[in-house]
């Protein structure tokens, strides 16, 4: 900021300096939103298998929409586990116990015998997502200097995005490759199988970069281990900021929080909860309630229901995915330009816009059953519409929530408040997940798709009254950031 330009003698040694430092920077948070990517394949690769799996073991649709989204109330106990174990072992040794989690269901799930137990592996992966998307935005937090904070943080929905592209078309080359989801592909294993057992190479990744990447400094300089964390800061921090100076800051604040020990809770005035907290839980449930995971778990399922045949629903998936990383991009280029309330303003409105659009596309509809289709032109529009919504959402909601939960919350309850607003963002996907298939069963296409637009229109006026501005601030002064709610700063 107004320090960068100050060292302006020596541009070109100080411009190489900070680059070396942005690199190891974007090194080390890249390494961590590998998290984030086994969290978007894992929760994602059961999109090709719903229909195998559903016929395979003969469920109804309620069982189905249970088998699906099982792994999300996982999820939900995985972030708060992970929020509260980070501040007992570090962040890297709980993502180390994420990998082993993704490892070990991956495996699981794809030599699942019922309906039953692939439903607890997928809850085994869930405690693992969760952890995952507690963990990753932390320590990209706490790792970034301020400056580069909002596109770091934005790596982990990028990295969700290539998680949820990946498992897209893993099951797509895997189905096409067997003739269909249901048949057998190799070892005499079915193809829905392997969509899951593909899970472990990963996850596997994740745990070796698990264990090489530092430990978070914030973490460090809580145990004592003051030399390892001004070693890890002197590496990623900018020439013109000291590292030493920066671990005496966190220290002071740890000093702070000591005395502060009685309001290390999350309990407040405002049904039982600090205000920041709320604030936290409904931005991770607006996230989920515009219906963006209705799209990844089911968008296959979605797209055989008005008209398309299996191979066409596979593309047009895929087609989704890779709109929804080709976006993330928008983010990471703006957020820390722009700010985080003003495109989250603007994803609000265009996914209010474009949500709707695919309802009324959906009332155009013909047919009952199994025989539904969209006449010209309204398939063309629910497509183009549908993929609209997912930029609104990906260049916006899908990575800002994740910033803004890993930097808002002040130091001393960061860690805990973050694992709860996971928790909430994970129940919230649960409920939307389990909903679907029976409201479009009962209701058709129209009737969710236009409460999602209800639900994106609401956060709207949820973030232009409630949500701060958190562009440039160190995370040491989030504290004072919760005075001023209506007035964003910059």
């Amino acid at each position: 900021m107004s320090g960068a330009a100050s060292h302006g003698a020596t541009p070109s040694g100080a411009g190489g300096a900070r680059s070396r430092h942005a690199g190891k920077a974007v090194a080390l948070s890249v390494a961590a939103a590998v998290g984030g990517f086994l969290f978007g394949f894992d929760s994602s690769v059961i999109n090709g298998a719903v229909d195998a799996v559903q016929g395979q073991f003969d469920l109804s649709g309620v069982v189905t929409g249970f088998v699906v989204a099982i792994a999300l109330l996982g999820s939900a106990f995985g972030a708060w586990l992970g929020g509260r174990l980070s501040d007992r072992w570090g962040r890297t040794r709980v993502m180390v116990l994420g990998a082993i989690l993704f490892f070990v269901s991956s495996v699981l799930s794809g030599l699942a015998f019922s309906a039953w137990d692939l439903a607890l592996w997928r809850v085994v992966a869930g405690i693992g997502i969760g952890i995952a998307s507690v963990i990753a935005p932390a320590y990209i937090a706490e790792i970034a200097p301020a400056r580069l904070r909002g596109r770091l943080g934005s790596l982990q929905q990028l990295a969700i995005t290539l998680g949820i592209f990946a498992a897209l078309l893993s099951d797509q080359l895997l189905a096409t490759s067997a003739g269909g989801a249901a048949a057998e592909l190799w070892l005499g294993q079915e193809a829905w199988r392997w969509m899951f057992l593909v899970g472990v190479v990963p996850a596997a990744v994740y745990g070796v970069l698990a264990l090489r990447i530092p430990e978070s400094p914030r973490y460090l300089v809580s145990q004592g281990r003051r030399d390892e964390a001004i070693a890890v800061l002197h590496d990623v921090l900018p020439p013109d900021e000291d590292a030493t100076q920066r671990v005496e800051e966190i220290e002071q604040t740890i000093r702070t929080d000591q005395l502060l020990a009685h309001q290390a809770s999350l309990r407040g005035p405002v049904l039982g909860l600090l205000p920041v907290v709320w604030v936290g839980i409904m931005l991770s449930v607006f996230q989920q309630f515009v219906g963006i995971n209705v799209i990844f778990y089911y968008s296959t399922t979605l797209w055989q229901a008005v008209g398309f045949d299996e191979g066409q629903s596979f593309t047009t998936s895929t087609i989704t995915s890779v709109t929804n990383v080709l976006v993330t991009f928008i983010a990471i280029a703006l957020i820390d330009k722009v700010g985080r309330r003003p495109l989250l303003l603007i994803g609000s409105a265009g996914m209010t816009l474009s949500l709707a659009l695919v309802g009324i596309a959906f009332m155009n509809s013909v047919g009952t059953g199994d025989n539904v289709s969209l006449p010209d032109p309204w398939g063309v529009v629910a497509v183009v519409a549908a993929n609209a919504f997912v930029v609104f959402f990906g260049a916006t909601w899908g990575p800002l929530v994740w910033v803004l939960l890993g930097e808002m919350f002040p130091n001393r309850i960061r860690a805990a408040a973050l694992g709860v607003a996971a928790s909430a963002q994970w129940i919230a996907n649960f409920l939307i997940t389990v909903s679907f298939p029976e409201l479009l069963e009962r209701f058709g296409a129209t009737v969710p798709y236009f409460m999602y637009a209800t639900f994106a229109l609401i956060s709207f006026f949820f973030v232009l009254t409630k949500v701060p501005e958190t562009k440039n601030i160190q995370l040491e002064d989030m504290e004072g950031l919760q005075v001023e709610r209506r007035r964003p700063r910059t």
